[in-house]
């Protein structure tokens, strides 16, 4: 199969289905692949989807009527084809005439013209196209208008830069196992298979890849020595002030990333259990503890209806990372500019009001609860916490020393283009 056909099949499922990329890209891009083909039609899925509303304001101005909706495969090959003029090296004519040969493979020959005639014409016109941009705040920042007025309206002295870091490649970050070898060996490893890295300041088990590689050839990635796993996400585990033998729950587990970095970093605790409702992450989850050698009870259930699994015996700590927009994560997750609408993000915030009350009943006196999301909407972060406080008075907010991120009302939250990390929001309850 073409590997721009490829591109084009994944991102009509994303863009007409509505289906997530990645599990667009598991469902088109064959198993026999060779490796340099599947990596160009990732960089064509996840490039058009980072900068879907350029291309599609580029679109616009070079079609003389819209391409109809049973079509969206063409219209998807048409932004591999201008993907690729504007933001690749891929040489002009071969950009044009392979993208042009991709109809073939989509079965759909007549449409042969109409890409020829749109790429050719942006390449005489991108010029004075491009100069239009200013007259689109959609198109020149790349993103959905409502989440342009949410950012700048939640961040007035940030929002450009979140929005200018959501359009960059995302860094690869490493946790390292600390209970099976240190982060200098670890850095000795990675230097001996000619990955290059550095450390993490203020991160005692983070690793920072000056490029990004494929897990298959991380040194002891398979016997558990390190995880792949974002520098924001990887602040989680301290934020619990784990000691031995207490009791541990993490609400909302799957795939695990948080779930196994707790046990690294206190494994004399007297159990931790975790809870997800979706199977498929669920199943990664215990793929992924199997891989780092640790054991824990997990349960397929809702978190949020605690009779369905709970067993009555409350919790020191509770990590509650809630389901929410993830609009922190959008350079690694580029679909979400296109995914997420402004109206279901009321869904989520009732979704997490939810999980943290039914959290909450099962917390011991004295014990703390991690609130966290990867979303930089105030109204998933600071408003929650605000109005759990107003309405359990035996709740209190655990102020954090401000040693990264920015300081709220109620927690921190990084944001992307501040520093290395994906946008990530944390706040500390303690039931007093």
């Amino acid at each position: 199969m073409d590997s721009r056909a490829l591109a084009a099949r994944i991102l009509s499922l994303v863009l007409q289905e509505k289906i997530h990329l990645d599990s667009a890209c598991s469902e088109i891009i064959p198993a026999t692949i060779e490796s340099r083909e599947q990596a160009f039609v990732m960089e064509l899925s996840y490039g058009v989807l980072r900068w879907y509303y350029r291309l599609d304001f580029f679109l616009n101005r070079l079609l003389n009527k819209p391409v109809r909706r049973k079509d969206t495969d063409i219209k998807a090959l048409i932004l591999c084809g201008l993907y690729q003029l504007a933001f690749l090296r891929t040489p002009a004519h071969a950009a044009v005439s392979a993208t042009v040969n991709a109809t073939v493979h989509l079965d759909k020959p007549w449409a042969k013209q109409l890409i020829n005639a749109v790429l050719r014409r942006y390449q005489r016109e991108s010029a004075t196209i491009e100069q239009t941009l200013n007259n689109s705040e959609t198109a020149l920042y790349a993103h959905p208008q409502w989440l342009i007025s949410a950012l700048r309206d939640d961040w007035p002295g940030y929002w450009q830069n979140i929005l200018n870091a959501n359009n960059q490649k995302p860094p690869m970050h490493l946790r390292v196992n600390l209970q099976k070898v240190t982060r200098a060996e670890y850095l000795r490893l990675l230097a001996a298979s000619n990955i290059e890295a550095v450390p993490v300041a203020g991160l005692d088990c983070a690793v920072s890849l000056i490029q990004p590689v494929d897990v298959d050839v991380l040194p002891g990635f398979a016997q558990g020595q390190v995880s792949v796993q974002d520098i924001g996400a990887q602040h989680a585990a301290a934020l619990l002030d784990l000691n031995p033998g207490l009791r541990v729950l993490d609400a909302c587990a799957a795939p695990g990333g948080k779930c196994a970095h707790i046990l690294e970093t206190q494994p004399a605790l007297a159990s931790l259990t975790a809870v997800d409702r979706d199977q498929t992450r669920l199943k990664r989850l215990g793929d992924n503890c199997q891989r780092l050698g640790i054991s824990l009870e997990i349960y397929h259930a809702d978190a949020g209806v605690a009779e369905q699994w709970w067993n009555g015996n409350p919790f020191d700590r509770i990590l509650l990372d809630v389901p929410c927009s993830a609009t922190g994560v959008i350079r690694r997750h580029p679909d979400i500019k296109v995914l997420r609408q402004e109206q279901s993000i009321g869904n989520y915030t009732d979704q997490q009001y939810r999980l943290l009350e039914s959290a909450w009943s099962m917390l011991k006196s004295r014990g703390r609860l991690l609130y966290a999301t990867c979303s930089v909407l105030n109204q998933e972060n600071d408003q929650q916490i605000a109005k759990f406080l107003k309405n359990y008075p035996d709740a209190s907010n655990i102020d954090m020393i401000q040693e990264w991120g920015l300081k709220t009302g109620y927690g921190l939250q990084i944001l992307p283009g501040i520093g290395d990390a994906d946008g990530f929001y944390y706040a500390v309850l303690e039931k007093r």
